[in-house]
């Protein structure tokens, strides 16, 4: 990816430490605990703390990230919890699948400005009709703050382009929050949120 590539976060997930943490975001959490276990789709993964969570809740979890580094870390963290996730190495608009997903949990996706829309659209090609969508990001008055995320504005999201990016879903609640992150070093201290709740219906 032009705004963050591999290597980058090859750096970030090389050293011993989970830098966002070995548990799962709590929103993501709290609203797939309401969810009866099925196939679960996690772009982006990283160091694997949702998808190995997903994972030992019955969830039969599919996972991609760009960092060999983040895979690495996930299938550790899989095998000292017991559990097993599908993890690829992939970019967004690479990825390919045959499953239709039950579920799609994007928790801190930021993909770049110039392919955002197109990557949201092809990702929901992968969720069946009335398949839902977990989503936690940062907003972009989070710019300038330290817990976390990027610093390019463009990078971080509006209300109107979730609505705009996300059209062929029926959101259930989507709420701009201000939260207190406790995600490891990376994520950590007050953050500008938002987060959404949607279902697909074709």
């Amino acid at each position: 990816m032009k705004n963050y590539p591999a290597a980058f976060w090859d750096e970030r997930y090389a050293q011993e430490e989970f830098i966002y943490g070995t548990q799962p975001n709590e929103f993501f959490k709290a609203q797939l605990d309401k969810l009866d276990a099925g196939k679960l789709l996690l772009p982006a993964e990283g160091e694997g703390r949702n998808a190995v969570y997903a994972a030992s809740q019955g969830w039969e979890v599919v996972a991609f990230d760009i960092s060999e580094k983040g895979k690495e870390k996930a299938s550790g963290l899989a095998k000292e919890k017991q559990v097993f996730v599908h993890y690829e190495i992939s970019g967004v608009l690479e990825f390919q699948s045959d499953v239709k997903f039950d579920a799609i949990g994007l928790c801190y996706a930021h993909f770049p400005a110039n392919i955002r829309k197109q990557a949201h659209h092809h990702l929901m090609q992968f969720l069946k009709t009335d398949g839902i969508v977990i989503f936690e990001a940062f907003a972009k008055a989070q710019l300038g703050n330290p817990s976390g995320g990027p610093k390019n504005e463009a990078m971080l999201f509006s209300v109107e382009e979730i609505k705009s990016e996300f059209a062929e879903l029926e959101f259930k609640l989507l709420k701009g929050e201000t939260i207190e992150l406790a995600e490891g070093r990376g994520h950590s201290g007050p953050a500008e949120v938002l987060q959404f709740l949607a279902q697909k219906n074709n």
